[in-house]
């Protein structure tokens, strides 16, 4: 929105556009309700792959792949890395795009990278309470946070058996 302050808004017809919007009766700004964009990273180490347990809501406590948010300003890739930093404290190299996820439900558009660690170093970061390397055998999978990380590693195991990427799912 151009004006923060405005809030009484209405469903609208919009002149050109197919779809009714929350028109603000204000300023007449409209609000077009677009899908929030996420990015992360599928980060593997000597065959493991590093995971974070969850510090905050939702899905406090159980495990992820480094993922967030897009900033405004910021690159995909640049958001991968910045993720994989503020919640593993872990400098990574992105190797290429991974997978796309269309999650209809909650509104967003995932866009996940397949990365290394530049260095031997991560830990909890702020929004962590934990971080692991897991081998494919021994990934937490009833304890997993959202339904898209047990989808980037049961693609994971396509790409590894010579699937084309990137690989991309609807829900």
């Amino acid at each position: 929105m151009k004006n923060p302050s405005c809030h009484n808004f209405e469903l609208q017809a919009v002149e050109g556009d197919e779809h009714q919007r929350l028109v603000c009766t204000h300023c007449g700004e409209i609000n077009y309700n677009n899908p929030k964009i996420v990015t992360g990273s599928l980060i593997v180490h000597k065959n493991k792959f590093l995971l974070c347990k969850r510090a905050i809501e939702p899905s406090k406590g159980l495990w992820t792949i480094p993922a967030g948010y897009l900033e405004g300003n910021e690159t995909v890739q640049t958001g991968a890395s910045r993720e994989a930093y503020e919640e593993a404290t872990a400098k990574i190299q992105i190797d290429h795009l991974f997978a796309i996820f269309s999650l209809k439900k909650i509104n967003q558009i995932q866009i996940i990278y397949l990365a290394h660690l530049k260095e031997d170093y991560f830990a909890p970061g702020i929004e962590s309470l934990d971080v692991q390397l897991f081998d494919y055998d021994n990934l937490p999978w009833k304890e997993m946070a959202f339904s898209s990380v047990r989808w980037v590693f049961e693609l994971y195991k396509s790409y590894k058996n010579g699937e084309n990427l990137p690989f991309s799912k609807e829900d």
